[in-house]
Parts: C-alpha cells; sequence; structure tokens
C-alpha cells in the first residue's frame, strides 16, 4: 500500500503498510542512551535498597531486633511506602524516569499489583480490583512455587541438608 500524504503535507499513517509504518515510527522516535539509562536504573534502584537498608537499620537499633528478624517489616514497610506512593501517582514518574531501577526491587511489584487494582477499581471490588490486581501476582506466585518444587527436588537429591 502507498503512503499518501494529507493536506498539510505529512504522511497518512492509515495509507501506510505496517512495514511502512515501522519505519516511519523508527525515525521518529527519539535516541535511547543505554548508559545513562543504566546510570539511572543502577541509581534509583540503589536509592531504593539503600532506603530499605535504612528501614532495616531503624528495626535493629530502635526495637533490638537481629537483622533476620528485621528483614520481615522491613519488607513489609517498602512494599506499604511502594503501594503510598503508587497512590500518589509518584512511582509512576519514577519508574518511568528509572526503568528497571524501580521495577527490580520489591517495591516494583507491589507498585504492579497496586497499579492493577487503581486502574480497576471502578468495575467494583471483587471483579475489578480482586480479580485484575491477582493477574501479575498469580503467575509469580506460580512460577516461584515451581522453581522452589525443584529448588526442593535438587536438594533433597545431592543431600546438602544439614543432617
Amino acid at each position: 500500500m502507498a503512503t499518501a500524504k494529507n493536506g498539510a503535507g505529512r504522511f497518512d499513517k492509515m495509507a501506510m503498510s505496517p512495514k511502512e509504518y515501522q519505519v516511519y515510527a523508527k525515525e521518529k522516535e527519539p535516541p535511547r542512551s543505554i548508559l545513562g539509562n543504566c546510570l539511572k536504573a543502577f541509581l534509583v534502584g540503589g536509592s531504593i535498597c539503600l532506603v530499605g537498608q535504612a528501614v532495616t537499620e531503624l528495626f535493629m537499633h530502635l526495637m533490638n531486633m537481629t537483622p533476620e528478624q528485621a528483614s520481615n517489616p522491613t519488607v513489609a514497610v517498602m512494599i506499604l511506602l511502594s503501594v503510598i506512593l503508587t497512590s500518589l501517582g509518584v512511582y509512576d514518574k519514577l519508574a518511568q524516569f528509572a526503568g528497571a531501577g524501580s521495577a527490580v526491587p520489591v517495591t516494583g511489584f507491589a507498585n504492579s499489583m497496586c497499579s492493577a487494582a487503581l486502574e480497576h477499581r471502578s468495575e467494583g471490588l471483587v471483579l475489578g480490583v480482586g480479580g485484575n490486581m491477582f493477574k501479575l501476582a498469580g503467575a509469580v506466585i506460580v512460577y516461584g512455587t515451581v522453581a522452589a518444587f525443584f529448588v526442593g527436588i535438587a536438594h533433597l537429591i545431592l543431600g546438602t541438608g544439614g543432617q
């Protein structure tokens, strides 16, 4: 299909073939700096981990917990912070800036679930929020369970247990 120009002298995208449109879109796409994106992801992901470490230290020093005891409440606080920031629209802006740096820590998973819940809240609590929030979580839980099963089998076969 040939491309056609509209009255403004621009190409009419509807008259383009998919291949022609991909070429056109590639020309208009802004260049991406791989090094810059990696640096932003590293700095933001590291900052999130720094906040998590600070929360762990607070639990350890203010509540006299061991690092093992402080780990679970730290994860809960980080998830809560992520959900609050997602609800306020802050985490999504951070994710646009940082890319994978904000998606890799547990806060990125909490952001994904909260975003799905907020997006579908108009459909009701059960079918909207509950049904769509766990679409992502279900896949993560299934793969985590299957991976844990195979690690357990390998552990059993290799006999690396503390017997």
